[in-house]
């Protein structure tokens, strides 16, 4: 990259906020310092229609959609709309061999066949307020960190307990800027949420992991659910006398059209961003954490995608740990051509060159900030060898294996002071699970651990492994001998009422003290080590952000995303992802009757679809040139929590459902690109199209506020 490619995005980077817009995870609560933007954009309401504590407000129509997800309600009878692939494990988990609904869809005709989903909660914000002065208040004389953290856990806890005293309400504080503020969320969680409907995944997954990522994108991403309450309009468990929760505010959704560079806001919960990361952690995620974590995953999806094609059942089984495998697998190789493509370990080191410039002008600066970069540097080299182990422990141990679930929910249960009947989580778990799929990925990924890894970094019951003795063959005699992939030994165990008996048996397992022993060595000396060079990268990044916002005091730095409640805005636009090649911004139904292939799962379009294609019968829905509409992009910065995100126009109308972003822009949790970010969002007429013409499902569109 030449030296004026660096200095031109050095400006996008750091010069006032009115030049790069569409960059930043903005808090809602603090909207008035960019309402003007806006309205310049597009933008035709106030902000209190975004987020108000007194009136009912855009925030009051959203979900956090159980863990990492984002929700919108779609109707005042409680019906919400995120991305089939949030949905997919719900869809999953009701799916047989005899129901498939990940192949068929699912639709219920009226409410009695909505499906509850144990486990699924939907959160809404109630407030949020700054509080830095409390939770920082007795702080500043403390020098000791863990005595510093201690004092700051005290005062969050005080100003939580008072926040929902005598409500129904929880409460959670999160820091913004790498600690330097604090903000109260007060929230309101719904636990009974059932599956309303989601369409085949030949239609809600279609192009799979080939077109994961990628744009042109054909994906009818969505599914359906509905919230229920009790009579009083108050969250309660599952009751078949709960009824339709009635909220404060819903979107109308808007069919009239989508055109070019029209005004668009996406709100919702993004979940983490790390735009002020350093130079040398930047190029550690390109040369050594994303090649890594690509290369173990290559590993597992193969051993999966192997026996899913070879077995209808097994792909049933597999196809949600398969899908939330391969997302980030797929992210992580764009994330790497983009930082590459931008320079971006170049463009961090000229950001730090203008940034120690600045420090040393004065002393005043010399003495608070003169050992940010020094300190940066010293510890990054610390971490390097170890952060390499960490990630393959994180990815081999941890998210590798079924066995590794079992193990740890046998841990738990046997660790209980009391025998207890719950060993319902026994059959959930054997319910996805196939012995042969598991042992393969088992064998190749404890191999690769334990051939990739530096000695020194090998946990003892790696170590008793032995090259004399065929690593592969000792490896399959643990796994098929321990009681932990046994559903019918562990159940006959389990189900005993000794409690001591049961502890000794599964204690005396060979694969339970294997992952046992790897895991106490992980956090007793791997894991301990890494957590304290951390712990003071972490320090220096707050005096390193407080920093960078006394230094560019006149403009906004967003603070990075933390699955808490955003809003970010743009423009439809689409992009040019390579030289002499122009993405227009939207697909079309044509599209994706072009990509038909009986003969590959993910491409299968059916056979419905292709009907209502050749009849052209399209509804309501259709583009003043007569298409269908699918899927269409906008600069909009956003990342994984968006999932399922409302997108809304200039008026505060749905309509789209962010669903991914272009491969060529994944790198904007690092680095921003206007010129290729892009998020990627499913049209609400091809969705209401689905609904309607489709599922024969028109009922739904009864209940929601369609402005044409």
């Amino acid at each position: 990259m030449t030296k004026n490619r660096i200095s031109a995005l050095l400006l996008l980077l750091f010069i006032s906020f009115n030049t790069v817009a569409r960059e930043g995870m903005w808090i809602p609560v603090l909207l008035d310092r960019n309402i003007a933007e806006m309205r310049e954009m597009g933008f035709k309401l106030n902000t209190d229609d975004i987020y108000s504590v007194n009136n009912a407000s855009m925030k009051d129509a959203i979900v956090l959609f159980g863990r990492g997800c984002t929700g919108e309600l779609i109707s005042p009878d409680g019906l919400l709309i995120t991305n089939h692939h949030c949905g997919y494990g719900q869809i999953q988990a009701h799916s047989t061999v005899e129901y498939d609904y990940l192949t068929n869809g699912f639709w219920a005709m009226n409410r009695s066949e909505e499906l509850p989903n144990e486990g699924l909660s939907v959160t809404f914000l109630v407030e949020m307020r700054d509080v830095s002065t409390e939770i920082l208040t007795g702080t500043d004389s403390i020098s000791d960190e863990t005595l510093r953290i201690q004092k700051i856990r005290e005062n969050t806890n005080s100003i939580t307990e008072k926040a929902i005293k005598d409500t129904h309400y929880e409460a959670t504080v999160k820091p913004f800027y790498e600690g330097n503020q604090y903000f109260l969320f007060i929230t309101e969680k719904f636990t009974d949420v059932r599956l309303v409907g989601a369409p085949p995944s030949a239609i809600g997954k279609f192009g799979g992991d080939t077109d994961n990522w990628m744009w042109p994108r054909h994906t009818g991403d969505f599914s359906l659910f509905r919230i229920y309450a009790d009579s009083t309009n108050k969250p309660a468990g599952y009751s078949p006398d709960n009824v339709p929760y009635q909220p404060k505010r819903y979107f109308p959704i808007n069919i009239s059209g989508i055109e070019k560079n029209d005004f668009t806001m996406v709100f919702g919960y993004p979940g983490t961003t790390q735009q002020y990361l350093y130079s040398d952690a930047v190029r550690q995620v390109v040369e050594q954490r994303d090649p890594d974590r690509i290369a173990i995953r290559d590993v597992k999806l193969f051993t999966m995608r192997s026996a899913m094609k070879a077995d209808r059942a097994t792909r049933i089984k597999y196809a949600a740990k398969y899908a939330s495998t391969s997302n980030a697998w797929k992210k992580w190789q764009g994330e790497i051509k983009g930082l590459k493509r931008l320079n971006a370990v170049n463009v961090k080191l000229e950001e730090e060159k203008a940034f120690a410039k600045w420090v040393n002008t004065t002393p005043v600066r010399q003495e608070k900030y003169g050992d940010i970069l020094p300190t940066f540097e010293k510890k990054y080299n610390e971490i390097a060898s170890v952060q390499k182990a960490k990630d393959y422990y994180d990815e081999i141990i941890f998210r590798g294996t079924d066995a590794y679930r079992m193990y740890y929910q046998l841990k738990q249960f046997i660790g209980q002071k009391e025998k207890t009947d719950d060993i319902d989580f026994i059959e959930k778990h054997f319910k996805d699970y196939k012995t042969e799929v598991d042992l393969n990925i088992f064998v190749s990924l404890i191999k690769m651990l334990y051939s990739d890894i530096a000695i020194d970094k090998l946990a003892p019951s790696l170590l008793e492994i032995s090259e004399k003795n065929n690593p592969k063959k000792q490896l399959e005699k643990l796994y098929s001998k321990s009681i932990i992939n046994s559903k019918e030994n562990l159940m006959d165990l389990l189900s005993k009422n000794d409690i001591d008996r049961i502890k000794k048996k599964i204690e005396k397992d060979k694969l339970y003290r294997f992952f046992d022993e790897t895991r106490s060595y992980y956090f007793d000396s791997l894991y301990a080590n890494y957590n304290n060079v951390q712990k003071e990268i972490d320090n220096n990044y707050k005096t390193y952000v407080k920093a960078l916002l006394e230094m560019n005091e006149n403009e906004m730095l967003f603070p990075d995303a933390n699955l808490t409640m955003r809003v970010t805005y743009g423009k439809v636009e689409g992009y040019e992802p390579a030289d002499g090649v122009e993405y227009r911004h939207y697909t079309t139904l044509d599209g994706i009757i072009e990509k038909d292939n009986p003969e590959i799962y993910d491409y299968n379009v059916p056979e419905k679809l292709k009907q209502l294609h050749r009849e052209q019968n399209f509804g309501n829905y259709a583009n003043h040139k007569g298409e269908l509409p699918v899927c269409f992009t906008a600069s909009n910065h956003t990342t994984g929590g968006n999932s399922g995100s409302p997108v809304i126009n200039s008026e505060g109308h749905l309509i789209g459902i962010n669903f991914d972003r272009c491969w060529e822009g994944t790198m904007s949790d690092i680095m921003f690109d206007p010129e290729k970010c892009r998020n990627i969002s499913l049209d609400m007429r091809y969705m209401l199209f689905l609904v309607d013409k489709f599922a024969g499902a028109s009922y739904l569109l009864d209940e929601m506020e369609i402005v044409r």
